[in-house]
């Protein structure tokens, strides 16, 4: 491949970037719905606005941060000003993690969708092998024009999200839709909304953030973009409010038409519910095609988003220049070749549940990188407050001390949903980071000039003059 200055191509506009970020918070509930019914019933309807509102403080602390500092390497580069290079390293190594899993997650999504065809589900092995093949796949995808993304998930969002109401509609006024269906008492559990009661309601509250995870992406596509920085409040908040909506009028959708013990005994409630109910075929394809481009959406901008983290920690000097190498399109060749390795890692290594250890891991983690940011936020507005802020979140810290709360909250549910082999692959997770920091302390020391870098306002426009 054909090695070119390390300098991202600005392709993407404001409807490309909330399509990627809304899309890509949307994900897959095709096959992932069982699991929030499991959690807290059908009560998971309000819930996820509940959580919305609850994520502003942090995503305005993402605005704030991404358009005083707008480089790729986002929450490395906001930290490495606020805390120090080092807790920047680990900070970024987190964010790193909440995007990276999402890929595998999304390709098991597409094997829970191919098994619903088969006369009998694929074996453990063979959905390992199938998942890592779509990996591989969109990797080499992932090497052509960002444009090509940006295009891709433009026509995917809007025909996902019409298809998605269409189907919901549909269910509504099927004449099979009832409210004693979400009220109802099963198996010794609470008549309501909320069976499982206020565990169900904690534990929601926290792993269900991970159907929000996806507004974190876009700073770091922010060198991409063609609108200017103090916008991207726009997309981050679209991202919050138009999957809220959409997951409200869904599950309670969903929830209607079966009690909430039966629908996360499913592997695909809404095809399922078609077929139980004797409701037309289509009803049933358009809600697979609809979860199928669900899926494919987020893969794409989890992934773009893993790349470029990986690309900016070499922007600034945490890994070797030749993590920045980009080819003929423009796109980072050498850190989607990581991503492919650590997606691969991830589909032999996640196991029959799936769901579960994909989001409580990246539930963790995302609540550490919100809880960073936050107090990045505050830190720096202290540290430099005649840094110039294209856009200022409202609230002054008490709104930022808001979003701590939230972050802690968060960190603290998914902890909880975390298995054994959920903690040792955080652990082993986190060794490989330390190893990473390790070998690039040898690393400096063996080509001399390679300190770490801290970007700044000063540097807007000229992230790559000293690596040129």
């Amino acid at each position: 491949m054909q090695e070119k200055k390390p300098t991202l191509r600005r392709q993407l506009s404001m409807l490309n970037m909330i399509s990627i970020a809304a899309g890509a918070v949307i994900g897959g509930w095709l096959a992932e719905a069982p699991y929030w019914f499991s959690v807290t019933g059908a009560g998971a309807a309000l819930v996820f606005p509940v959580l919305a509102l609850l994520l502003i403080p942090v995503g305005l602390a993402f605005a704030e941060l991404s358009a005083m500092l707008p480089f790729a390497s986002s929450v490395n580069v906001w930290t490495g000003n606020a805390l120090g290079h080092r807790a920047a390293w680990y900070t970024n190594w987190m964010m790193y993690l909440v995007q990276v899993v999402e890929p595998p997650l999304m390709a098991f999504i597409f094997i829970t969708v191919i098994n619903f065809f088969l006369p009998a589900p694929m074996s453990t092995t063979a959905q390992t092998l199938v998942a890592i093949g779509i990996v591989f796949l969109w990797y080499i995808v992932s090497n052509f024009n960002i444009e090509v993304t940006g295009t891709l998930s433009t026509i995917f969002f809007f025909s996902m999200v019409a298809m998605s109401v269409f189907v919901a509609l549909y269910f509504f006024f099927s004449g099979h839709w009832s409210w004693n269906n979400i009220s109802m008492a099963v198996e010794g559990h609470k008549a309501g909304l909320f069976p499982k009661g206020f565990r169900g309601i904690f534990i929601a509250m926290a792993v269900l953030s991970l159907k929000y995870i996806g507004f974190e992406m876009t700073p770091t596509m922010i060198e991409e973009t063609t609108f200017p920085a103090k916008k991207m409040w726009l997309v981050i908040l679209s991202a919050l409010v138009i999957p809220a909506i959409l997951y409200l009028f869904v599950v309670v959708a969903i929830g209607g038409m079966a009690p909430w013990n039966e629908i996360a005994g499913m592997s695909m409630p809404e095809p399922e519910l078609v077929k139980k109910l004797g409701l037309p075929g289509f009803i049933g394809i358009l809600a697979i095609i609809s979860g199928s481009l669900h899926a494919l959406t987020t893969l794409m901008g989890f992934w773009t988003s893993s790349a470029r983290i990986i690309y900016g920690s070499a922007q600034l000097k945490q890994l070797p220049k030749s993590f920045m190498r980009l080819n003929k399109h423009g796109q980072p060749w050498v850190a989607n070749l990581v991503v492919l390795a650590f997606s691969i890692f991830f589909c032999i290594f996640s196991g029959e549940n799936w769901v579960q250890y994909i989001y409580a891991i990246s539930c963790t983690a995302a609540g550490v990188v919100y809880l960073i940011s936050c107090i990045d936020v505050m830190v720096l507005r202290k540290k430099y407050p005649d840094w110039k802020r294209p856009y200022r979140a409202p609230g002054g810290n008490f709104l930022m001390i808001i979003g701590c709360l939230i972050s802690i909250w968060i960190i603290v549910g998914s902890v909880l949903e975390l298995d054994a082999g959920g903690y040792i692959s955080m652990a082993a997770y986190m060794l490989v980071g330390a190893g990473l920091s390790l070998y690039m302390h040898f690393y400096r020391k063996r080509h001399p000039g390679n300190e770490p870098r801290v970007l700044t306002p000063d540097d807007i426009g000229k992230e790559t003059t000293e690596l040129a």
